[in-house]
């Protein structure tokens, strides 16, 4: 038969055992203290704060078309018609237009230059100016640009619709203005003439304006610039007159021949003949002088293509026998 020791514990004791246990189940089921909350969030808000500004951030040395597009039209040049606003003084609203200088007048302030600042700069500048001269203790100035006249490219000669176009952004290209010209007229010549400046250095392109819209070389659709001019002249003609169906004024095309060239004039006239084709040439000095032509002779830029009568032909013909009859003689 077994024996089992029996243990006695004082009061003292016992009191204190259960203290003991007491505190260790108050420990286990107590919640993080607010102190111990707020350390563990000071130190992961400054990492949660730097991974989104991490996801944010623009990569290094990107250099988007978007991005450069809004950054140019924002920068402000001469001519521009602007807006400043300055928060919670709307008497100071101003909408006004750049001078050629580059500066406007501002109440309170006076002249201000901006021409060559974005519109953060030139908002920057002004509340600067503001704040400087004592007038707003901390004033918030926001510019928008309402209308750009600082960038703008002219369009000359045979277009549908010639003039003066603003670039939108700083990377309009050549077929961006054509477009918005209209394209070339019926009366136009085929090649286009770009006169560029780059730094004070003119250059000139002849680009053909076909094969600039068939998928030709890429590098002729060139990015134009603020003073660049584009200039179609008017197309070169041959003339047709004498017994033909339309005589007047024709489109000179490539590689036209004399028999292309009547029929662009409705062709002969019952009275006409086709070894009565000459054709007038201007000589150098500026005289015309008629040749006989084939009619697979080539026709040339201001060329005069004349068809003769038959009738006349044949006065031709005994004209030129009796000449021959007198000096046998």
């Amino acid at each position: 038969m077994r024996h089992m020791t029996k243990y006695r514990f004082s009061p003292i004791e016992t009191l204190r055992a259960l203290a003991r246990v007491l505190v260790s189940a108050m420990v286990i089921a107590a919640p993080v203290s607010s102190d111990a909350r707020d350390a563990s969030m000071v130190r992961e808000l400054p990492q949660a704060r730097d991974s989104v500004q991490a996801r944010n951030a623009p990569q290094s040395g990107s250099n988007s078309p978007a991005g450069n597009a809004v950054q140019a039209r924002e920068i402000i040049g001469a001519s521009d018609s602007i807006r400043v606003t300055v928060f919670q003084n709307p008497d100071l609203t101003t909408d006004t237009r750049v001078s050629q200088s580059g500066s406007i007048v501002f109440p309170l302030i006076g002249e201000v230059g901006l021409a060559g600042l974005t519109t953060t700069e030139a908002g920057n500048r002004i509340a600067d100016q503001l704040k400087r001269g004592g007038y707003i203790i901390n004033p918030q100035v926001s510019v928008a640009i309402v209308q750009v006249r600082s960038r703008q490219v002219t369009v000359l000669g045979e277009f549908v619709r010639p003039g003066n176009y603003v670039l939108e952004d700083s990377r309009s290209r050549l077929t961006d203005i054509l477009t918005l010209a209209g394209g070339i007229s019926s009366t136009g010549a085929e090649t286009v003439r770009v006169l560029t400046n780059r730094g004070g250095k003119y250059e000139k392109h002849e680009i053909s304006f076909p094969a600039l819209f068939r998928g030709g070389d890429p590098s002729n659709n060139i990015q134009l610039e603020n003073g660049d001019t584009i200039y179609v002249e008017r197309a070169p003609v041959f003339y047709i007159y004498g017994e033909v169906q339309r005589a007047g004024a024709y489109r000179l095309e490539s590689n036209t021949v004399v028999m292309q060239a009547l029929s662009l004039g409705g062709g002969l006239t019952a009275r006409a003949t086709e070894r009565g084709v000459g054709i007038h040439w201007r000589m150098p000095n500026g005289e015309l002088t008629l040749i006989d032509a084939k009619l697979t002779d080539p026709i040339q830029a201001d060329d005069i293509v004349f068809v003769r009568e038959r009738i006349m032909e044949y006065r031709l013909r005994e004209d030129a026998r009796d000449s021959l009859q007198a000096g046998s003689r």
